[in-house]
């Protein structure tokens, strides 16, 4: 599209309009739509974003090599995976990792080197902080790399991290069918091929196949015995067959070479690299496939870019000329699985798509300039939360759009300011949202609570750093081990009881609709006019540059308001086409009740059509939500969910947000996303009349015409304790149905249509399902069952 030849050839088509797509446009025109990086990551278009970064930092009166990889969560006590110095019986001093408990003394480990003599005894291991303190004082943060730090030995720990990541999503996404690729950055052909050596290895190369046979054998000792699929996998796979390098080649001598770069900086002559990559996409991601690990140059200019690169490590210096941004865009495309399928499901789209960007600086350091390069390319976005942007905007509610006044706009502004949800610039401070996200907002003044859901949109409108997407600490998720709870058979039972599959069918009557539509459009749809502001200005007297400049050069004189009968416009609406579209109906149906409703409703029509069009397509929407609740049923089929899914997602927990060990979860850990959440796990495990529960995987749903849903919780109680024993809730902090989104009322009647219907074959104690807000109503719901039995 820049170029002179495209330019000129354009205009001879005599086009009406030329749209222009792209990434990145050299030049702007006219835009006509946005999807910005924000945007695709709130509307999970792509991956989300987690680094693993290393950071050096040197010890005052010490010179003791230390590295801290990691914390991993064991039956036991945490156990810190340190890389350290330690004296072989050779004599030899080599650097290796180990797996360290509490109390384990670093002089002893390393076979009594002194530089670890002086307190370095292993005093404190947070898990949740992934942090080790020693009995000196020194504290170890994971990704920290302490004393005499080259830069060989930064690569080979980048190395040793990638292969880690690797593995990690490897065991939990090989049971889902799908292959995990890995992706190395480097800057010289010759660190990964080197021809001056008799096997041809680069140094990247060699140390990756020794790093990856010391993490193979540690991760099948680990792997449970009933993995066998994995584990026969993972043990045919040889290190020198599982990493490939994509490069240009010289077809004089036929050997890998570095790409030329041109002059725009990114460009490549790697055309051959990139027709191979090509021809193999395909078989890249069959595990047939042995190679798992691809190194290919950072200035390619396509870019190697596969669906399935879950992990991208950087090799190489940093190059001014591409950005942390580009770079990463490699590997943010939604992963497949072996069948072709894309992993988009809303509900699980980001516990699967995860990118893992292992980076040569400290995390904080990285994470700041990608998010800093996001912000500088987004579109232009309000950013200001004060009056006057609140003012004159519109509130979608069930009565009609409600325009903000002045005197709300001030209302909006002063909550605001009042808890601290703005910063001294009027933009979104960071406590809102974190207080959104906690479930812990103030409560909005009494005149906006019929619009608080409305409102808070509209706050949400306004641009903020705390929306850009949210990058993850790559050595935060760890694996949250199933216990003995999971086998008890109370838990069986009740897993048995709900571990079935079922589809959904809605019966519905369209003359029984077609009747109810037209009822509430006679009785509620009510169209604005368009209303006409005319306004006369005359200019100052005495005009001065600075009124100029202030746009201050013209005074109003008279302002005169009409409002528009009809409407005569050159556009032509279907107003079939529209409302079907939009309800979801066929034009058949929809004609129908727009042949029903009354004629001065219908004549609306003219006034306003957009308003009509809108109104008219969401009073028939929720006619047909109530419907569809009203006719809904499901129909129970042979499948069933497996007990795999429980341990599909071990790997990858968010120990930031974990609990403290617990006896009566069947993990050791319960991973919550809220205050009430934290509140629940707490009263479980203290409760005398709970035997076993479980935080529910994000893979058990259940279908509903509103998009899947995910319950939270399944609770086995004591025998005799309560009148139902097995039960399912969902936690919600407020029961208030003014506060609970449309979308999730729907969900939760749906949820208990589908329990109802999955009860029915059980003859003696069925399932209860059930919205709670703490513990306490919990209680309150079986307990009257049981009392009312009595």
């Amino acid at each position: 599209m820049e170029g002179k030849a495209t330019q000129g050839a354009l205009p001879q088509f005599n086009p009406l309009m030329i749209l222009r797509y792209s990434a990145t446009h050299r030049t702007q025109h006219n835009r006509i739509h946005r999807l910005d990086a924000l945007d695709a990551y709130n509307q999970k278009l792509v991956k989300k974003i987690a680094v693993r970064g290393i950071k050096t930092r040197g010890l005052a009166g010490t010179n003791a090599y230390l590295y801290l990889e990691g914390i991993d969560i064991s039956r036991k006590a945490p156990v810190a995976r340190i890389e350290m110095e330690v004296k072989l019986k050779s004599g030899e001093i080599r650097r290796q990792l180990r797996r360290l408990e509490y109390r384990d003394d670093l002089f002893v480990e390393s076979g009594e080197l002194d530089q670890y003599k002086d307190g370095f005894t292993i005093s404190q291991i947070d898990y949740n902080n992934d942090t080790v303190e020693f009995t000196n004082g020194i504290v170890l943060t994971a990704g920290e790399a302490n004393g005499d730090v080259s830069e060989r030995d930064i690569r080979r720990i980048q190395i040793r991290e990638t292969i880690k990541a690797h593995l990690d999503r490897e065991k939990q996404l090989f049971a889902q069918g799908i292959k995990v690729l890995s992706l190395f950055f480097i800057d010289e052909v010759v660190k990964y091929r080197d021809y001056d050596q008799d096997d041809d290895k680069g140094e990247y190369a060699r140390v990756f196949e020794e790093e990856y046979e010391l993490l193979k054998k540690e991760y099948l000792s680990d792997l449970p015995i009933d993995n066998e699929a994995y584990r026969k996998y993972l043990d045919q796979i040889d290190a020198a067959k599982t990493h490939n390098g994509y490069f240009s080649i010289d077809k004089k001598t036929n050997r890998l070479k570095d790409p030329k770069v041109g002059a725009k900086s990114i460009d490549s002559d790697d055309v051959d690299a990139y027709d191979l990559i090509l021809k193999d996409k395909e078989r890249l991601l069959s595990f047939d496939e042995p190679t798992r690990f691809i190194f290919s140059h950072s200035a390619l200019r396509e870019g190697w870019d596969n669906p399935n690169v879950f992990v991208m490590c950087m090799l190489k210096h940093s190059d001014n000329t591409i950005s942390r941004r580009q770079e990463v865009g490699r590997g943010l495309r939604l992963a497949v699985d072996q069948h072709g399928d894309r992993m988009d499901h809303p509900a699980i789209v980001h516990d699967i798509n995860v990118l893992t960007v292992v980076a040569s600086e400290s995390y904080q350091d990285f994470v700041a300039g990608l998010q800093h390069e996001i912000s500088e390319t987004l579109t232009a976005r309000p950013r200001k939360a004060d009056e006057d942007y609140f003012t004159g905007k519109f509130l979608a509610t069930d009565s009609g759009s409600v325009e903000v006044t002045p005197l709300m706009a001030k209302q909006i502004y002063r909550y605001l300011l009042k808890n601290d949800y703005t910063d001294d610039s009027d933009q979104i401070a960071d406590a809102y949202h974190q207080a959104k996200e906690t479930g812990t907002l103030a409560e909005l003044p009494d005149d906006l609570q019929p619009y608080a859901d409305q409102v808070f949109e509209l706050i949400d409108s306004v641009f903020s750093d705390a929306q850009l997407p949210k990058v993850d600490d790559g050595r935060k998720p760890k694996t949250n081990p199933l216990n003995a709870n999971f086998d008890k058979k109370e838990f069986r039972a009740l897993w048995d009881r709900i571990n079935r599959k079922a589809v959904y069918k809605v019966d519905f009557d369209s003359d029984e609709l077609v009747r109810k539509c037209i009822r509430a459009l006679d009785a509620e749809l009510r169209v604005t006019p368009l209303q006409y502001t005319v306004q006369i200005g005359v200019q100052q007297d005495g005009l001065t540059d600075e009124q100029l400049r202030e746009g201050k050069g013209f005074g109003i004189k008279g302002t005169a308001t009409e409002y528009g009968d009809s409407i005569h416009s050159m556009v032509k609406y279907d107003l079939l086409g529209k409302v079907a579209e939009s309800t979801q109906l066929t034009r058949q149906t929809t004609a129908s009740i727009l042949q029903g409703i009354q004629v001065p409703v219908f004549q609306q029509f003219r006034q306003n059509p957009e308003h009509f069009i809108a109104e008219t397509s969401r009073l028939i929407t929720e006619q047909k939500a109530a419907m569809v609740i009203e006719r809904l049923a499901y129909d129970e089929v042979d499948e069933r969910y497996e007990v795999d899914i429980f341990t599909a997602n071990q790997t990858g927990q968010d120990f930031s947000r974990a609990s403290a060990k617990l006896k009566n979860h069947v993990y050791d850990y319960a991973i919550t996303d809220s205050d009430v959440e934290r509140k629940f796990v707490q009263e479980l495990d203290t409760s005398n009349e709970v035997v076993v529960y479980a935080k529910l995987p994000r893979g058990f749903l259940i279908p509903t015409p509103v998009g899947d849903y995910n319950p939270d919780w399944a609770i086995s109680f004591r025998n005799g304790s309560v009148r139902h024993i097995y039960f399912v809730a969902e936690t919600k902090g407020t029961m208030s149905s003014m506060k609970l989104r449309e979308i999730e009322k729907t969900k939760i009647e749906c949820a208990r249509k589908f329990f109802a219907e999955i009860s029915e074959k059980v003859t003696r104690d069925k399932v209860k399902y059930d919205v709670v807000t703490d513990y306490a109503k919990l209680m309150d719901v079986v307990g009257k069952a049981a009392q009312e039995a009595i």
